[in-house]
């Protein structure tokens, strides 16, 4: 299980999904970001609260799983 995530604004969250492998797919005129990640030729999209300060954890954790990064990998990008 990954150690505690600390919260973080969604400006740093989004370069942490980017630097995971997560692609920006799109942002209209709403409040969310869909991300993207391709894993063993499956693809997971996660809608990511976008231009808030701070996200909670458990929000980021519940991210991660939908973008279908393990443990290990959440653990390597935090």
């Amino acid at each position: 299980m990954p150690e505690r995530i600390p919260p973080m604004s969604s400006k740093k969250f989004a370069k942490i999904l980017t630097h995971g492998g997560a692609i920006f797919v799109r942002q209209k005129s709403t409040s969310h970001a869909i991300f993207e990640r391709e894993k063993e030729g499956d693809v997971y999209r996660a809608p990511v609260v976008a231009g808030k300060r701070e996200i909670s954890p458990k929000y980021m954790k519940m991210v991660l799983r939908q973008l279908g990064f393990t443990d290990e990998e959440i653990d390597a990008l935090l």
